[in-house]
């Protein structure tokens, strides 16, 4: 694939993207690279200990799957604003220069509770591992009940086939 250009963008936008890439500081460090000096970086990060659903999705599924490899670096770290700072400093941003807001995204599901955990277990990544983590042990039910409760209890909806969840972010803006 080939590289993009230095200082190539005003503007530089990852919304739960880049957070999951496994080195957390190059991702700081090629995020820097491609902004044009004046303009900006826009990351949403999930937050760890979160108590709004994604944060929750995470912590359940960590309990069926097996312990992370040696080295590797939780990606909600980026939810946690001094691991944050510390990255785009390495990169050579100021800490000045990095403002954050907790911030909040809506999930907006047409069907039920039920119907969005099977939407999040066939195509959000770690919930997919936690259950064929969960298949092997047979526990999948219990998986698949733990986060049904979740969702049923964090939706706002009124409607019997509609799911409404607000979750929290740490929107992180760095001025280059």
């Amino acid at each position: 694939m080939p590289e993009l250009n230095d200082r190539k963008f005003d503007l530089v936008v990852s919304i739960f993207g880049a957070m999951f890439a496994p080195k957390p500081f190059d991702v700081a460090k090629e995020m820097v690279r491609v902004t044009k000096p004046g303009g900006r970086i826009v990351m949403g990060n999930w937050i760890p200990g979160d108590p709004t659903l994604v944060a929750q999705i995470l912590k359940i599924s960590s309990t069926y799957t097996p312990p992370p490899p040696e080295g590797f670096i939780s990606p909600m770290l980026w939810g946690v604003e001094t691991n944050v700072i510390e990255r785009f400093s390495q990169a050579g941003i100021p800490k000045e220069r990095i403002d954050f807001l907790r911030d909040s995204f809506t999930f907006n599901f047409s069907g039920t509770p039920s119907e969005f955990v099977d939407a999040f277990r066939n195509y959000y990544g770690p919930t997919m591992n936690a259950f064929a983590a969960a298949d092997v042990n047979g526990k999948s039910e219990t998986l698949k009940s733990e986060l049904e409760n979740l969702f049923i209890t964090q939706n706002k909806s009124l409607a019997k086939n509609s799911t409404i969840i607000p979750a929290t972010f740490l929107r992180v803006t760095v001025n280059v």
